[in-house]
């Protein structure tokens, strides 16, 4: 499947805007601000403002955030 096709894009307008740069600056300002964030692959998740450098897989992400939800409600008694 291509990827106007994929995106329920016209394949003119996809080229067109590949073709003129529309989307350059906004893709460069996003990349950019990752670099900046630490951010060295996709996906990249952040868990209360850490990021995760675990696996991705579902179990991994809920204990990820349980960990922080009980580190963050221990800070709150402290």
């Amino acid at each position: 499947m291509g990827l106007a096709q994929e995106l329920e894009l016209p394949a003119t307008v996809l080229a067109e805007a590949l073709e003129d740069g529309e989307f350059k600056n906004r893709v460069r300002g996003d990349f950019d601000g990752g670099v900046r964030s630490g951010v060295n692959g996709t996906p990249t998740f952040y868990i209360d403002a850490l990021r995760h450098d675990g696996p991705f897989d579902f179990e991994s992400l809920v204990t990820a955030i349980e960990a922080a939800t009980s580190a963050a409600k221990g800070a709150a008694k402290a």
